[in-house]
């Protein structure tokens, strides 16, 4: 693929497991951009709203940088990593304690210009 039609832009630090993410960013895979937008603007999951905004950043990278038209962009990959983990003490039975793992996960998402809509994900 021609790499002048491509942008990126990465989250590294999303305080939610990769794998309640997973969901939410694959379900945006394959979409034009303004309805990926409109999915997670109404999407009654928390962390929607810092997904949005790394969507916005790809987009707006697309524009300023690479020149590209927005009416015309999709959604080409998103994938989801594994990041820190917090670890965390919660006392139990008879002076022993329990670990909480808090982890974090980190976001990646392409978006390409395309000609063709018939590949859209609706």
């Amino acid at each position: 693929m021609n790499q002048n039609l491509v942008a990126t832009a990465k989250d590294n630090m999303i305080r939610i497991s990769p794998t309640k993410l997973s969901i939410l960013v694959n379900s945006i895979v394959n979409m034009k951009v303004s309805s990926a937008s409109n999915q997670l603007q109404f999407s009654s999951k928390r962390i929607s709203k810092s997904i949005l905004k790394v969507l916005n950043a790809a987009i707006a990278n697309a524009e300023n940088n690479k020149q590209l038209d927005i009416d015309k962009l999709f959604v080409k990959e998103a994938y989801v990593g594994k990041s820190l983990r917090m670890k965390r003490w919660r006392p139990r039975a008879k002076g022993r304690a329990a670990s909480i793992i808090k982890p974090f996960s980190k976001v990646t998402i392409v978006v390409e210009e395309r000609q063709e809509t018939k590949k859209e994900k609706k």
